[in-house]
């Protein structure tokens, strides 16, 4: 099938070309326009992490669906003095003109600020509106649930002139006013502008610097260009198909730049394979040949050849790959959050688009430059650089820097095996006091206005800023107040407001001793609500309370989840391998590697460690859906290096050669692809933190440490010594396994 698929794209390269410029063209079109008008980025959600059929969640949709009321935008005013009644006369002034326009726009049910009430009164609606700092002051616009289309626009604009009008307003006592308007909306684009700015700058820290590492590889520009040519449309096309999925599912903003960040590592490591095993065959079939004599016809059946060559090889090796790192991911699937869900989803998406950019895209380009990309590299006619550059892209010798490492480690196995499991488990120790979080607003972005809004209204504000607990309950306001003495008894709780009818329900705000809503404590408080038997139907939703049912959706499906991927993956090493013990101890060291990686990223961002120099400020845990994807796609991406190991090393001990020689020359020949494969996708990952949301920083650290880790410690140190010391044991199966492995193997 692969070296048909060679023979196709070598016959037609102009089109296959075409093909994929066409698709790029369109997916970037819809992304960026989209369907109507309505581009990619215009239809992420950023929300409360959705966990269908959990309480939470329950609670989440009948406050959504409860009365008439709609969203409420607000203007969050600073630098006024309100305690000077010279100042709130003029600035009532303003505002009551204000109320009087936005009561006159459709759609707007009532307004509320602080100057409504009588001057003298105490009206705890109105004081609520006063900052407690006595600098500032709110305004509220409630909207009905059915209302015109514009009716927001024409709010916060409105609302957006209140500071300049404030400014101009009796002779200079507010020259200093500064305002904010603010929504759940305006907070959910805050969250996906900064998705798109972080996707721009990813790419701008991670291609040009990956292009470099490629130069150093092949030894010229041009050649170092094909994979990211592949990355570039298997990137563009997956922001096409993620503009399909949300037609179909809610696609949470931040899966567009963990599907990018895997797109772009997974199309550049497949094209740096398929490019040098290419210039390999070429090579071989150019020494065959005097180019000189040689004809057009057999110029092209040479190309042909050499590229069917290497789609039955590295072709298969990375149609393999995409297909464990596939496997992975999809594990995803069988989790209940929907985040999971459309994460899972859009990742074997991307991983198809990065192998069929592979096998496709990149070969065709390649018949294109035809012998061009073994000519030297231009900077290899400056003086000095001959030398270094003309060994570049060369095949790995026999001998080398990795076989020297493998014979080493060969010498002192349980020393090398002890001493890196050693190290593993130091790296691992700190995921052993892992809190996971649900930290929403946390997730807008810190240079923003609505960060800063949010912070405002959390430390002036106290008495209007939204509680940690909600508690929804179907039952009359009285009932639900004489329960209410209840959850004022529980400990860490701070104080219960008074209880609010919303249409057929009643809501209860409850306060907390602690400052950390999704922390410890918080999540002490509502469990023991939910232990509470009030003798009607109640539901407990907020920050502590996503996060728990959260957390029970993980555990939940854990199982499930792994012992697809484990099942899969140990069907897949043994149709590749033919060995029992390989897949085994395959899955075992990969468990090991990913719970260091899942360490190290917990001392990052747990406990504080290199704040100021990636720039972010603890949550106090990892997001929960992190850690997920973290594992899935870790597990695949080590696969990934265990596929391309193995099969250098299954070929050699077939070939003749004793189990050592195997392992120790087959990382000689693979060593290099590997780190060099390893070094771009850490680089991806690595410019991806670049951006300011700190999901996205907590997902590249992971991804990137994971395979940091992998390509060093685990490929270089852990396999060699376990391979050595199992011996010819490595490739055992019993006699009914091995006869069908023979029927059934996957050959590279």
């Amino acid at each position: 099938m692969f070296e048909r698929l060679a023979h196709v794209v070598a016959r037609h390269p102009g089109l296959t070309v075409l093909t994929w410029l066409t698709v790029v063209a369109a997916s970037l079109a819809l992304a960026i326009v989209g369907v109507g008008g309505e581009g990619l980025f215009g239809r992420l959600q950023s929300g409360p992490l959705n966990v269908p059929g959990a309480e939470a969640q329950r609670a989440y949709e009948l406050l959504s669906s409860g009365g008439d009321k709609g969203p409420t935008i607000t203007l969050l005013v600073s630098d006024v003095d309100v305690r000077d009644p010279a100042t709130v006369a003029a600035a009532a002034a303003v505002v009551g003109t204000a109320r009087t326009d936005l009561m006159a726009i459709d759609g707007v049910a009532t307004v509320a600020d602080p100057f409504q009430a009588p001057p003298g009164t105490a009206d705890p609606a109105a004081l609520a509106l006063l900052s407690v700092e006595g600098d500032g002051f709110l305004v509220a616009v409630d909207l009905t649930q059915e209302r015109p289309d514009g009716t927001d626009q024409a709010v916060e604009e409105r609302l957006a002139a209140v500071p300049g009008e404030l400014r101009e307003a009796d002779g200079g006592l507010m020259t200093e006013a500064t305002g904010i308007v603010s929504s759940s909306a305006l907070i959910t684009s805050a969250v996906t502008d900064q998705v798109a700015k972080d996707l721009k700058t990813g790419e701008l820290v991670a291609l040009p610097v990956s292009l470099l590492i490629m130069v150093v590889v092949f030894g010229g520009f041009l050649v170092a260009g094909l994979p990211l040519a592949g990355a570039l449309a298997s990137v563009a096309g997956g922001l096409g198909v993620l503009l399909g999925f949300t037609y179909v599912i809610d696609v949470d903003s931040a899966v567009v730049n963990v599907v990018t960040v895997l797109g772009l590592g997974l199309s550049i490591d497949y094209g740096l394979l398929i490019v040098s095993r290419y210039r390999e065959e070429l090579r071989h079939g150019s020494d065959a040949e005097d180019e000189h004599r040689v004809r057009r016809r057999r110029h092209d059946r040479v190309i042909s050849d050499a590229l069917a060559g290497t789609l039955g090889s590295a072709g298969r090796t990375v149609a393999f790959s995409a297909i464990t790192v596939a496997v992975s991911i999809g594990g995803l699937f069988v989790m209940r959050p929907d985040i999971l869900r459309s994460i899972g989803a859009a990742g074997v998406a991307v991983v198809l688009l990065a192998v069929l950019t592979a096998l496709t895209l990149v070969p065709a380009l390649l018949v294109l430059l035809g012998r061009k990309i073994l000519d030297p590299p231009l900077l290899s006619r400056v003086p000095g650089l001959r030398s270094a550059l003309s060994r570049l892209g060369q095949v790995a010798p026999d001998e080398g820097h990795f076989s020297n490492l493998a014979a080493r480690v060969q010498r002192h196995p349980w020393w090398v095996l002890a001493g890196t499991l050693v190290v593993l488990g130091i790296l691992a120790s700190p995921a052993a006091v892992l809190q996971l979080r649900n930290s929403s607003t946390a997730l807008v972005p810190a240079s923003s206005e609505q960060r800063t809004y949010i912070d405002t209204l959390a430390e002036d504000y106290p008495a209007i800023a939204a509680p940690p607990v909600l508690v929804v309950a179907e039952a009359p306001v009285e009932e639900v107040q004489a329960w209410s003495a209840e959850i004022a008894a529980l400990p860490g709780v701070a104080s219960v407001d008074p209880p609010r009818a919303d249409g057929e329900i009643t809501v209860l705000g409850v306060r907390l001793e602690t400052d950390d809503a999704g922390g410890p404590a918080a999540s002490d408080v509502v469990r023991a609500i939910r232990d509470l038997e009030p003798g009607f139907d109640v539901w407990v939703t907020g920050q502590a309370a996503v996060q728990i049912d959260f957390v029970g959706a993980l555990v939940e499906g854990l199982p499930w989840a792994a012992g697809i991927v484990v099942v899969a993956t140990l069907v897949l090493l043994f149709l590749m391998t033919g060995s029992v013990l390989v897949p085994i101890k395959a899955l075992l060291i990969n468990v090991v590697s990913l719970t260091a990686s899942l360490g190290v990223t917990t001392w990052v961002f747990q406990f504080g460690n290199l704040e100021g120099l990636l720039g972010f400020t603890s949550a106090g845990g990892l997001e929960s859906y992190v850690v997920a994807i973290a594992i899935a796609f870790g597990f695949g991406l080590a696969m990934d290096y265990e596929v391309f190991l193995l099969a250098r090393i299954q070929e050699l001990y077939k070939g003749g050669m004793s189990n050592d020689d195997a392992v120790r020359y087959g990382l000689q020949r693979s060593g290099r692809v590997i780190t060099s494969a390893a070094l771009i996708i850490i680089v991806v990952f690595l410019g991806f933190v670049a951006g300011e949301l700190l999901v996205i920083k907590e997902v590249g650290v992971a991804l990137a440490v994971t395979v940091l880790v992998d390509a060093t410690l685990v490929r270089m140190l852990l396999v060699p010594a376990t391979m050595t010391l199992l011996a010819d044991r490595n490739w055992w199966a019993p006699a009914p396994l091995r006869r069908i492995h023979e029927r059934w193997a996957i050959r590279h």
